[in-house]
């Protein structure tokens, strides 16, 4: 593949008389170059928009161009296809390569944070979760090389997540931590420095959606709380905690979908999306996820289209993740 290239890229400058980039060949990363850039320099209408086009691939095989939140090489964006850059997010099945599996009721699929993590973060970078479960996020950070500090409530399930995480194949000596406590109560600032860590570059938080999911039987679980007001205030101090050891600039995103009570819709997104907003972020994006199925509603498809038609509602096959950027 890499001869053949260098083979058609070596032919297309001698079709167009650019003997200046011949000496560039050598240098080249041909494994790199697509076809399309290929065809792109060929189609080209003039000698100059050739000459253009080549000059543009040699800097970007040759220079690397990143931002100060990411590795993407941005002189080689059109290689990321992987990256979703649309606010609508059509996932068909969950990753359960490796460690990853969907026995825990909630947790999200690990695309999620796999995209996030990706977009939000260098490599050796610190990635925080509040919402540990089982340890999907972390997960994610052994596979991109990023590290990762998890918080999970149930002793049950941080013991779960921690046997997760270790068996999980890692790509570089990156650094793992998982805290078993209360992410209302804890003094993240104190609890990272603890372990030697002095802040974090990206938190990716995943709450209950307050009490769809009975999750323990703690009352210090967001699931139980007693009204919305008490969620939204537990959830607002959850994320005041993450603000608190997380740098400036750099990113907070959070995933949650909405629910009914009584007869009435209880828009969750919108109303935790103020709540963060009052904590020193700005609002970056609304992302819309959607899901086929949840494991309450599973094999009952025609039982909820029902219960639609007689209740006058509309069957939630979507939830949000919002991001957000510290300011």
């Amino acid at each position: 593949m890499k001869s053949q290239l260098s083979k058609n890229l070596t032919a297309l400058l001698k079709l167009r008389s650019l003997p200046l980039f011949k000496s560039k060949i050598s240098s080249l990363n041909c494994q790199s170059i697509s076809d399309a850039e290929l065809q792109q320099i060929l189609d080209s209408q003039t000698i100059e928009r050739a000459h253009y086009y080549i000059k543009r691939l040699i800097k970007g095989l040759n220079e690397i161009k990143t931002s100060s939140i990411n590795d993407l090489n941005l002189n080689r964006w059109k290689d990321y296809d992987d990256i979703i850059t649309d606010s609508l997010w059509i996932l068909d099945k969950r990753d359960r390569a490796g460690s990853h599996s969907a026995e825990y009721w909630g947790n999200f699929v690990p695309q999620i944070p796999n995209q996030l993590i990706k977009r939000f973060t260098k490599r050796n970078e610190w990635v925080l979760d509040p919402f540990l479960g089982c340890g999907t996020t972390l997960i994610e950070c052994k596979r991109l090389g990023r590290n990762g500090v998890g918080i999970e409530l149930q002793p049950s399930i941080y013991k779960k997540a921690l046997s997760k995480i270790t068996v999980e194949n890692q790509v570089a000596n990156n650094k793992f931590t998982i805290i078993n406590g209360d992410s209302t109560h804890l003094n993240f600032s104190k609890e990272l420095k603890k372990r030697r860590i002095k802040s974090v570059q990206f938190a990716l938080v995943h709450p209950p959606y307050w009490d769809i999911i009975k999750f323990s039987k703690n009352k210090r679980d967001l699931s139980n709380a007693k009204s919305l007001e008490d969620f939204l205030n537990n959830f607002g101090t959850v994320i005041q905690n993450c603000a608190s050891v997380l740098d400036n600039g750099r990113y907070l995103a959070f995933v949650i979908g909405d629910k009914y009570c009584e007869r009435e819709w209880v828009p969750l997104g919108f109303l935790t999306m103020q709540e963060v907003l009052r904590h020193g972020f700005r609002l970056k994006s609304i992302i819309v996820k959607n899901f086929n199925q949840t494991k309450a509603k599973r094999n009952q498809q025609k039982l909820w289209r029902y219960r639609a038609l007689v209740g006058g509602f509309y069957v939630f096959k979507h939830e949000y993740i919002f991001l957000f950027q510290k300011i």
